[in-house]
């Protein structure tokens, strides 16, 4: 059972005066784990064809889209620690850097194991990339501000998903190599941040340890990570991640079930429900309550799309649900991360992200594994559809009454960046 939830930190008046342009580099950088995710899967055809010849090929190949997911699934709550100890920006330039030498190598590696090694890399750099940026939000950026710009991390990654996908396609056309050229979009990016970001700064007069830049300072030792405050929200946040990737996973077997084949017709319905994720996010912006607060309600819409979608016997009413669902779920990711946030200082920030982090994509990887593993014992996966979305409405009667006790706000107080 998750934790009681905590509230969000209390607002300020404003964030530190760091601009825009930190924020848009953030956001950019935030969308590199997602061109990894999406950019490939156009080409997967013509990469299988070039290398049937290499035994395994038909499970080795598909890996080379999924793998880097895994790798930061392991790896985000290292990168988290390497995060608080050598610093936030420093982490972020080496990382994006990395990303770009290890995205670009299948352009001249003919070896299929080599191009998975370069993919196993990929994901380290990209759980260094996510890591730092999301604690950098959390570092340059207070109160509502902070929380909007979460949820526009979010849309940002969502959007940026269909560009993706719909480039790679288009760059496949030239070849299976050629979607690779993208990831030098490191390069640049990583040439902005070294010269445009702040390095960020732990407030004077905080009485927890010091860390400019992530790091010990003054002779303090720095404290134990706060393991039982993280505990709840990560455990809430694989669920999340579950129910956060079910439509995008499923919605195409869903559909078949119902007896479309048209992948115009599938494609139609999948942008509409990444739009509805979207659409989520924007209306995340635009509320006032306490994201925890909203955590119940948001949890009801979800699961009420998803029961909806697993009692639709026809293709409208499956899409209507599915909107239900993600515009649900468009608000339940910066929820959720949010209110991580919310319990982290500075000094453990970047571990706590990590933790996150970690937490998510872990849920993302099993969405699969647990939609397969249901439909059988319940008879298909519109039933196991159904059958999630029972469970979330559960959760969301479970978390209403943890979320209506007094809660004691963590402090969080203003990061001055230094230039």
């Amino acid at each position: 059972m998750p934790a009681p939830v905590s509230p969000p930190a209390r607002d300020h008046a404003g964030p530190p005066a760091v601009g825009r342009l930190p924020a848009v580099l953030l956001m950019a950088g935030s969308c590199l784990p997602v061109l990894g995710a999406v950019l490939l899967a156009p080409v997967l055809p013509r990469m299988q064809d070039h290398f049937e010849g290499v035994a395994g090929s038909a499970a080795l190949v598909p890996l080379v889209l999924t793998v880097p997911a895994l790798s930061l699934a392991l790896l985000a709550p290292f990168t988290g620690a390497v995060v608080d100890r050598l610093g936030r920006k420093r982490l972020l330039v080496v990382a994006t850097v990395l990303y770009a030498l290890f995205g670009t190598a299948p352009l001249w590696l003919d070896s299929l194991h080599a191009i998975l090694a370069a993919r196993v890399l990929v994901g380290v750099a990209e759980a260094a990339v996510m890591t730092a940026c999301t604690t950098l939000i959390g570092d340059y950026y207070t109160g509502r501000v902070r929380d909007r710009y979460l949820a526009l991390q979010t849309m940002c990654a969502s959007a940026s998903a269909t560009v993706f996908f719909a480039v790679g396609g288009a760059l496949g056309a030239a070849g299976w190599r050629a979607p690779f050229w993208l990831y030098a979009a490191g390069l640049p990016l990583a040439l902005a941040v070294a010269r445009a970001l702040p390095d960020p700064r732990p407030p004077a007069g905080n009485g927890r340890a010091r860390a400019g830049d992530g790091r010990a300072r003054g002779g303090t030792e720095t404290r134990p990570f706060p393991v039982r405050r993280m505990a709840g929200i990560c455990l809430l946040t694989v669920f999340g991640a579950v129910v956060f990737s079910t439509v995008p996973v499923e919605m195409s077997y869903l559909l078949d079930g119902l007896g479309v084949g048209s992948t115009g017709v599938i494609g139609g319905a999948t942008a509409l429900a990444g739009a509805a994720t979207v659409a989520g996010s924007v209306v995340f912006t635009r509320l006032t309550d306490s994201p925890h607060r909203r955590l119940p309600a948001v949890f009801l819409l979800c699961g009420t799309g998803f029961l909806l979608m697993g009692l639709a016997d026809n293709v409208p009413l499956l899409i209507a649900a599915a909107v239900v669902n993600c515009v649900g779920t468009g608000m339940l990711l910066p929820s959720l991360l949010t209110l991580a946030m919310s319990r982290l200082d500075f000094a453990d920030r970047g571990r706590g992200t990590g933790l996150w982090t970690s937490a998510f994509f872990l849920g993302q990887f099993v969405c699969p594994l647990v939609l397969l593993g249901a439909r059988g014992p319940l008879g298909g996966l519109a039933t196991a559809v159904a059958a999630l979305g029972l469970v979330t409405l559960l959760l969301a009667g479970v978390l209403l009454p943890l979320t209506r006790r007094a809660p004691v706000a963590l402090p969080d107080p203003e990061v001055p960046p230094t230039a």
